[in-house]
């Protein structure tokens, strides 16, 4: 499984998560604590929103470990944003490492990660792809279950209207994705059961999911902090507690030090943040016993 943090705040340099931190990304991608396998050296991305310049977020992808690609470390250095994403990738059995596999995936103002996988997913890939809209059939490039999913949740997210509110619109189209991915594994006779830790941006609002198939299987880990003036200082990342004027909501894969924070997303729950830093959790319900 891969590694992924999800910033909404003050503007920050892209450095201050995934270089300059005694835990950062890029130590995560070859020494992660927080997952039986340390290694995520299957290529890493990084999308940022810079709305004065463009609705759509830029990105940064490519198939070498994060850990040894110095073009990451240079950009990270001069590039800020409100709203960044960033990961690392550990690739399924099977699954291509290649650049269009290479998370965050973008479309239509969105960015959208994934931490986990679809459990035998080449038995029913044909049934997703099937009741995707041509628009979303279309958002697939790579070959990758993550992507397929966030083709997926794109459909959900352009039938409900625009005028819902842009976090109501975000979160009620993941659990909706979550909802037919499992109705899609239970109709083709999976047992084994998939890991959703999903998070989507449109740079303004982030909603993440923490949710397995089976309740006796926790899901991977997920971490979220609130507050005010982050900044990393000699390794030291600092968030200043004071939530009731927060400016920052972070939502990560893997804690960035024992110092910090940070505090557990219980299993099958979401979190919801937008700015200037507000956080909440809601449990995820779904109907297995209908159809989508």
């Amino acid at each position: 499984m891969c590694r992924f943090i999800g910033y909404l705040g003050h503007p920050l340099r892209l450095s201050q998560l995934i270089t300059e931190p005694e835990h950062s990304l890029i130590q995560q991608s070859y020494q992660a604590r927080e997952r039986p396998e340390p290694l995520n050296g299957d290529g890493f991305g990084v999308a940022w929103f810079v709305p004065e310049f463009s609705p759509t977020p830029a990105l940064f992808k490519d198939v070498s470990p994060a850990w040894s690609n110095e073009n990451l470390r240079e950009l990270s250095k001069v590039t800020s944003s409100r709203c960044i994403l960033a990961h690392v990738r550990a690739a399924s059995p099977q699954s291509p490492v290649n650049r269009l596999n290479c998370h965050p995936f973008s479309q239509s103002g969105l960015a959208f990660m994934h931490n986990g996988y679809l459990a035998d997913f080449g038995r029913w890939r044909r049934s997703l792809l099937n009741g995707l809209s041509d628009a979303a059939f279309e958002v697939i490039r790579g070959s990758t279950d993550s992507e397929h999913a966030f083709a997926l949740f794109c459909d959900f997210y352009w039938k409900r209207p625009e005028s819902v509110e842009p976090l109501l619109r975000l979160s009620q189209s993941l659990v909706l994705t979550i909802q037919r991915l499992e109705l899609l594994r239970q109709e083709a006779g999976v047992l084994p059961g998939s890991y959703f830790n999903f998070l989507v941006a449109d740079g303004e609002n982030m909603v993440a999911t923490r949710f397995a198939s089976h309740r006796d299987e926790p899901p991977p880990s997920l971490h979220y902090a609130t507050g005010r003036n982050l900044r990393c200082e000699r390794g030291k990342i600092q968030l200043d507690q004071t939530p009731d004027s927060a400016d920052v909501a972070m939502i990560v894969s893997e804690e960035t030090g024992p110092e910090f924070c940070w505090e557990q997303v219980p299993p099958n729950h979401l979190v919801l943040a937008q700015h200037p830093g507000e956080i909440e959790l809601r449990p995820i319900e779904i109907d297995l016993t209908i159809g989508l």
